[in-house]
């Protein structure tokens, strides 16, 4: 089977995933407890049933439920997202403007994570039962157990409120581009990418490890290539077949941790709107989100296929 063969049959595999998606984001936002009508309307002591009603029909909230989810899915394929109810805010323009702040806040974890693990793991790999193998295994435990609002908060203060490095909370003044929010983001960019990069280190120096034992390593060492060559042209490589596939499911840590760091960190990203959509039962806004972010991951994972793909032509069969 040909690569170009291989990524068709990966994207086709995407469209029953999508629909799969969109039912269980639909199916769930609506059997949350809770009426958006209610949200918007019990601020006015004298509203009437007919004023709920009038509200219930405008929104297409009176219409029964698969009806509603063919109205959202079709609007959805054509672009449109839906409205907030209590703002009137298209859905779309809410994602596009909160979409960039969590792409950073994304791409430091993603730095961080591979920052650390990769050259940690290696060395962890060509120290086995020592030392430094022993301290990276308890560096990715707690890592790994340890909850990032918990760490977060931790980090805010230490580095914010003892050491006063950092502030504590985005403020939102200036731009999310400027290179003060920039600054900002190293510690919730910590934060969101220590699980990832605990997990990946592990993966890393457990990889490394099946794979220095394997006969072509010893082949390419009777052969008089040094150490270095053996280890970053050959090892490494099949290493990182393991560390990609990860790499591309814990995209669904990253996006799910960086919800609850937005709050903590007051980061004005798509968890952050997410969690205040909850609150006031914004069906569009939380549906929304939640697809675009359910298509973020599945993208990633087909980009994960893809890359194992080129790095192990096996893989293909």
């Amino acid at each position: 089977m040909s690569l170009r063969r291989f990524a068709i049959k990966r994207l086709l595999l995407v469209i029953p995933t999508l629909i799969g998606v969109s039912i269980i984001t639909f199916a769930l936002v609506h059997l949350t407890p809770g009426d958006p009508v209610d949200f918007i309307l019990d601020i006015d002591p004298e509203v009437t049933d007919a004023d709920r009603a009038a509200v219930r029909a405008e929104h297409g909230l009176d219409q029964p439920v698969y009806i509603q989810y063919i109205d959202w899915l079709t609007g959805m394929l054509q672009g449109d997202f839906g409205t907030e109810f209590a703002t009137g805010r298209d859905v779309g323009d809410i994602i596009a403007t909160r979409l960039p702040p969590t792409i950073m806040l994304g791409l430091f974890g993603w730095v961080f994570a591979i920052v650390i693990a990769v050259p940690t793991g290696i060395y962890a790999a060509m120290n086995r039962q020592k030392l430094g193998d022993d301290i990276s295994r308890f560096i990715a435990l707690a890592g790994i157990s340890i909850p990032n609002f918990w760490l977060g908060l931790m980090l805010i203060l230490i580095f914010a409120l003892w050491i006063d490095l950092w502030p504590a909370v985005y403020t939102g003044r200036g731009s999310v581009y400027s290179l003060d929010a920039l600054w900002f983001l190293i510690l919730p960019g910590v934060t969101v990418g220590t699980a990832s990069s605990a997990i990946m280190m592990r993966i890393m120096r457990q990889s490394m490890a099946e794979e220095m034992n394997k006969d072509y390593v010893t082949t390419a060492r009777a052969k008089g290539l040094p150490e270095r060559t053996v280890v970053l042209k050959h090892v490494l490589r099949n290493s990182l077949i393991s560390v990609v596939t990860v790499a591309a499911f814990l995209t669904a840590g990253i996006l799910a941790g960086s919800v609850v760091v937005e709050v903590v960190f007051a980061w004005p990203g798509l968890g952050f709107e997410l969690i205040e959509a909850v609150n006031t039962r914004e069906y569009y806004v939380v549906m929304g989100i939640t697809l675009f972010t359910g298509i973020a991951i599945i993208i990633a994972n087909l980009a994960a296929d893809l890359i194992y793909a080129v790095l192990d032509p096996r893989i293909r069969y």
